[in-house]
């Protein structure tokens, strides 16, 4: 939301992270601070929904590392946060690269099962974790990354469709065919169950 000065309203959420990114791009390392530790959680919370917990940390550091390189250039013309999204969708986009160009090789002959064996038992809420992670699966991917961002990452409409280039309106309806394809999903899983 802008004023009428043309700054942001510091009420509004993604007003106040773009009000602190342009602080934090004068270098003062309280401002830098106090923008991380603002959209960390979000960070952490993207990067993880597009890969998996595991990688979540490690590629939320890279962001924060590319975002403090980029952080002088930011200009405010979009929200901090279409423009941190933006980032992190490219740092994970350039580690899937990466991997992909490059393939681990196991050193145990079934290293499925000793991948299995290593992993944590009896967590709270794992397995809804997983029934969320399959059902989002089946979603296609446009309509599965409008709706993590404005349903679970909180973003508004109009900044998902400034962040993945198209009108408000497809945003809205990709959503909404997202969470239909959701709950037949589920209804599906409930009744085989």
């Amino acid at each position: 939301m802008e004023s009428a000065a043309g700054g942001y309203e510091p009420s509004d959420r993604n007003g106040r992270l773009t009000v602190l990114a342009l602080a934090a791009r004068e270098g003062r390392p309280a401002d830098i601070e106090a923008f991380a530790r603002e959209v960390y959680p979000d960070v952490r919370r993207f990067t993880a929904y597009l890969t998996d917990p595991q990688q979540a940390e490690d590629l939320t550091q890279e962001t924060f590392l590319r975002l403090l390189g980029s952080l002088p250039r930011f200009a405010g013309r979009c929200s901090a946060r279409t423009w941190l999204f933006s980032i992190v969708r490219r740092v994970v986009a350039d580690r899937f690269r990466t991997a992909a160009a490059r393939p681990v090789i196991a050193d145990v002959p079934d290293w499925q099962i000793a991948a299995e064996r290593h992993q944590p038992r009896d967590l709270p809420g794992a397995d809804d974790g997983v029934a969320l992670a399959d059902l989002l699966d089946k979603v296609p991917d446009e309509r599965r990354t409008a709706f993590v961002l404005t349903q679970l990452a909180g973003l508004p409409y109009a900044e998902a469709a400034e962040l993945m280039g198209c009108p408000v309106g497809t945003i809205r309806s990709r959503v909404a065919r997202a969470r239909d394809q959701l709950m037949t999903s589920l209804a599906e899983a409930e009744k085989a169950a």
